[in-house]
């Protein structure tokens, strides 16, 4: 059976599709997963084309993807993990990462890290960097583990199901997919800003309430 023609932005994928299958979805997820910006997310897509036109199993292409996707996360994870605070130490100061505002960093991301790990598997961006950035606000291992394997398997699921089913279509179904995606990146900026701000505001009413209470107040009388 012939290769389908992949439509637009992912016909640059076809020589490796065909050449080398499974593999190039394997070594460009697993790549893209801890930092480099590979384009995992279209092999999928490309590979699920090919798969709806009886060239690849789709089966094997969603779990394929899913292992690889785990591997390179945990890859970045460690990275993050071994290497991240000695590079912030050394060179935060340039970027205005102070250890106090790192910790404040760190903090956010232990309390609501384990959605934004879910939801960063659909950003492009976040997705490549999510687990060197987990491991540098040292994340349990365990709490991350568990949500990307989840933002894994939706992400690999949705791409692969779309990809399968879609075919030509592909083009007006991702661009929809990157402003919806691009769209939560921004909702959630925003509302992290507006957390920080409620969060400086009470710890500045807190110390106006201290110092008011060091006052010193007058003597009473005594009989």
């Amino acid at each position: 059976m012939a290769d389908p023609r992949l439509p637009g932005f992912l016909n640059s994928l076809a020589p490796y599709l065909r050449d080398y299958g499974y593999l190039s979805v394997a070594v460009i997820v697993t790549i893209e997963s801890f930092g480099p910006p590979l384009p995992g997310e279209t092999i999928i897509i490309a590979a699920s084309i090919y798969s709806g036109a009886g060239s690849l199993n789709i089966w094997l292409v969603a779990l394929i993807a899913f292992l690889s996707a785990v591997i390179g996360d945990n890859i970045g994870y460690w990275i993050g993990r071994k290497g991240g605070h000695a590079l912030v130490d050394r060179y935060g100061k340039y970027i205005g990462a102070t250890p106090e505002r790192y910790g404040k960093a760190e903090k956010f991301f232990l309390q609501h890290g384990r959605w934004i790990i879910i939801v960063a598997r659909f950003i492009e961006g976040l997705r490549q960097l999510n687990g060197i950035i987990a491991g540098t606000a040292e994340m349990p291992w365990l709490m991350f583990a568990t949500a990307q394997m989840l933002g894994a398997a939706l992400w690999v699921g949705t791409w692969t199901l779309i990809g399968y089913h879609a075919g030509s279509h592909i083009q007006a179904i991702y661009d929809g997919f990157a402003k919806v995606g691009y769209g939560l990146f921004a909702l959630a900026l925003v509302a992290g800003v507006v957390l920080w701000l409620r969060h400086r505001r009470r710890a500045r009413n807190g110390e106006t309430e201290t110092e008011s209470g060091d006052v010193d107040q007058p003597a009473t009388a005594t009989d």
